[in-house]
């Protein structure tokens, strides 16, 4: 007699019941699997894009936009400070490196940053191909605007005006790629840099063009403007003094990482934890869904259990019969699950407007196992008492009874 298969015959009688019990843990599962995989991925490219920026001074404004716009470049800047006022602030015996960005263009959505060497040592960026940018409209791309894009070395591209649209291109200057990065796993994946003395060309009236020339990257943004500055300090002294320093005495604005994400994550997590613990409540209510139809079927089945019993099936055999029964329905309700979630995931980062945020479905965690596990624990605790009845058969007076 194989377990197995009498199990899933006797499921597949009530086929209805069967699968609203499956539907049910399924989708409790797929709720959790997003839930583990989004918050987990967010928590990581927060992470891992800002682990070596003390801190960012910008136009002053929302320090969480200027994170948000310096650091993930998944909003609008505060606006523009002066380049020799950062140009100061680089030079203060507080900072260990100090690193300019300009922003305000993109190619395809992909934004176009404009900065000098201290960006590639502060990503600890290495090129797969060509070069690192060395003059003005060169430009070394990410390794995923080369893939979606299909830009290769040596090829030309036009910059547009704004963050994401593609319309306003500055058709006076190409940009050439010189150079395309390797993954690194983190924003700079998504982004095209080149050096600030492009971003002010692209932007020069065109009577104005032929005034500068290429020179080094200080002389540029004298009496300029640039977007901010992400910073790294000399020693932890200056993480007090120096943040209140820019915001006191200067125009501009400095906001921690460190804090801000942490802030970001918070306001995120309240809608996780409150999403959470809907989808417990929808494995709970399968639980019970998952007992009360075992319960109900063992009435129905006393008389073939009887049966089973007298053709030699012992207690334990039926006992585990029935747990089978428990265990099949809420653990391929959790395989299931962790396919939607995945499936759901990966439908979602492909509708996602920002690629600098983009989440993947073909990401897996350790932890989706706890979700299996919580799978075979619903369907131990759903099928437990109902089995248990089984031990409570008695086979003279079932079988004396009519069916």
């Amino acid at each position: 007699m194989n377990i197995l298969k009498l199990s899933a015959k006797n499921l597949s009688r009530n086929k209805l019941t069967t699968i609203l019990n499956i539907v049910l843990v399924a989708f409790g599962v797929g709720i959790l699997s997003i839930l583990f995989l989004a918050s987990t991925q967010i928590g990581d490219k927060l992470e891992s894009n800002s682990k070596d920026i003390d801190l960012v001074v910008g136009a002053k404004g929302s320090p969480l936009q200027l994170i948000l716009s310096s650091i993930y470049h998944i909003d609008f800047p505060t606006g523009n400070i002066p380049a020799k006022d950062a140009q100061t602030l680089m030079q203060n015996p507080m900072v260990k490196r100090a690193v300019p960005l300009a922003l305000g263009d993109n190619y395809q959505g992909y934004r176009i940053v404009g900065t000098d060497s201290s960006f590639t040592g502060l990503y600890g960026l290495k090129i797969a191909k060509g070069n690192f940018w060395n003059k003005d409209l060169e430009a070394t791309i990410g390794s995923a605007v080369a893939a979606e894009s299909k830009l290769k070395v040596g090829d030309h591209f036009f910059g547009a005006h704004g963050l994401s649209n593609s319309d306003d291109e500055h058709k006076q200057h190409a940009y050439i790629v010189k150079g395309i990065l390797a993954p690194q796993g983190n924003v700079t994946d998504n982004l095209i840099l080149t050096n600030i003395g492009s971003v002010y060309k692209m932007h020069e009236p065109n009577h104005e063009e032929d005034k500068h020339h290429h020179g080094e990257e200080e002389k540029e943004i004298n009496n300029r403007e640039i977007t901010s500055l992400l910073i790294q300090y000399r020693s932890p002294m200056s993480v007090v003094i120096f943040p209140r320093m820019v915001n006191q005495s200067t125009n501009m604005q400095a906001a921690s990482p460190a804090m801000e994400s942490a802030r970001l994550f918070s306001l995120i997590g309240v809608g996780i934890e409150t999403l959470k613990w809907f989808a417990i409540l929808i494995m709970a209510i399968s639980a019970l869904s998952v007992f009360i139809s075992l319960f109900n079927s063992m009435k129905e089945k006393k008389y073939d259990l009887a049966i089973m019993r007298c053709l030699g099936a012992s207690k334990a055999k039926v006992f585990c019969l029935v747990m089978l029964e428990g265990l099949m329905i809420t653990v391929t309700g959790a395989l299931i699950g962790l396919a939607i979630g995945h499936i759901a995931l990966t439908l979602i980062g492909h509708f996602q407007e920002s690629s600098q945020a983009r989440l993947s479905g073909y990401y897996f965690l350790t932890d989706e196992l706890y979700l299996i596990g919580a799978g075979l624990a619903i369907g131990i605790i759903a099928a437990i008492i109902p089995a248990v009845q089984t031990y409570k058969v008695d086979i003279a007076s079932t079988l004396s009874k009519d069916k």
